[in-house]
């Protein structure tokens, strides 16, 4: 059996990075023969991601650049906030991103396949994970083209973007766009770009909250009318607490039963649909205005939207399109 010495384990571990007693074992198991020891070390890792697939990684570091005229913004994430924020583990989610760069890379899968150091991604992560002992995944990895493409990272690396414009020269307002989009969240750039799945759920969401808020004006109205307070009856426990109190009578209470569900069943019944999906297109309207990058309030600017604010600035400045990516979103 090979002598095994404090400077053969410190020799490894400075190979592969992996803890000291670990490092030891290896090379024990593997009668001093580093190869053979890396070889183990990476082997322990794939076991380790194996039993570790099922684990929560909501923690992670999300980095963002661009290049000119391309893009992209990487996710990796880890099971705990002190992996996140370790220098190491920052570094290599830049170096997967240098990488990615560096080869115009458009697709996650490009990017688990390319080679770093000599090895594919995917094999360095399993490494990371030998080294860390924690659940570590390339979440994400999204790319931009653009004639000109902006970058932001917000501090502490948990939320990013990147922004593509169709016209250079405008570095300021690609930046602060950029900003925008970490700050607020548009879902899409314009209310046409919005997924129609988005657009058909809020909606439906809409529409069936417009119909409870019309049934439930003509409950109040009517309680109102019958001398009860709304408040004192808006569910069966607040009936029960306020009769105990003597705020009303068991008469009242019953009588409020009763027209909660008379009420409730004849307006549901009655209602106006053409004033229905008035009312959600009007909501859907403020879901735009929200939601979208054109329609949000500019939040560098004097209380205008984003499509006024570049509007104002050079008529032929339009955004190409965005990527945002935020940990535990």
């Amino acid at each position: 059996m090979a002598n095994i010495t404090a400077s053969d384990v410190n020799k490894l571990r400075q190979m592969t990075g992996v803890g000291m007693m670990d490092c030891k074992k290896a090379l024990v198991e593997c009668d001093g023969d580093f190869d053979k020891a890396i070889d183990y070390l990476r082997q322990k890792g794939q076991k380790m991601a194996a039993k570790r697939a099922d684990r929560e990684a909501n923690e992670g570091c999300v980095l963002a650049q661009s290049t000119g005229n391309y893009g992209a913004i990487v996710m990796l994430s880890c099971e705990t906030d002190f992996v996140a924020t370790n220098a190491d583990f920052v570094a290599f989610t830049k170096s997967i991103l240098d990488a990615a760069i560096a080869k115009h890379l458009t697709a996650k899968e490009q990017v688990l396949d390319m080679e770093l150091e000599g090895r594919k991604v995917a094999d360095c992560i399993i490494d990371q994970i030998a080294k860390i002992g924690e659940k570590i995944e390339l979440a994400h990895f999204e790319a931009i083209e653009a004639p000109a493409v902006y970058a932001y990272v917000h501090p502490g690396n948990r939320m990013g973007s990147i922004i593509g414009l169709n016209k250079t020269g405008h570095d300021e307002t690609g930046h602060n766009l950029a900003m925008q989009v970490v700050a607020m969240r548009p879902v899409a750039v314009d209310a046409d770009s919005v997924p129609q799945s988005v657009k058909d759920n809020e909606l439906k969401v809409a529409i069936e909250k417009t119909k409870e808020e019309m049934v439930q004006k003509a409950v109040e109205a009517a309680l109102k009318k019958a001398g009860i307070n709304p408040a004192h009856v808006d569910s069966e426990d607040h009936i029960n607490s306020n009769m105990g109190k003597g705020w009303i009578t068991e008469e009242q209470a019953n009588m409020a039963r009763e027209i909660k569900v008379k009420v409730a069943e004849e307006k549901a019944a009655s209602l106006n649909d053409q004033m229905i999906q008035n009312i959600a297109n009007g909501r859907m309207n403020k879901f735009y205005q929200e939601n979208t990058l054109m329609e949000q309030e500019y939040v560098m600017g004097e209380k205008e939207s984003v499509k006024a604010f570049m509007a104002k600035e050079d008529k032929e400045l339009k955004v190409c399109g965005f990527k945002r990516l935020e940990l535990g979103a």
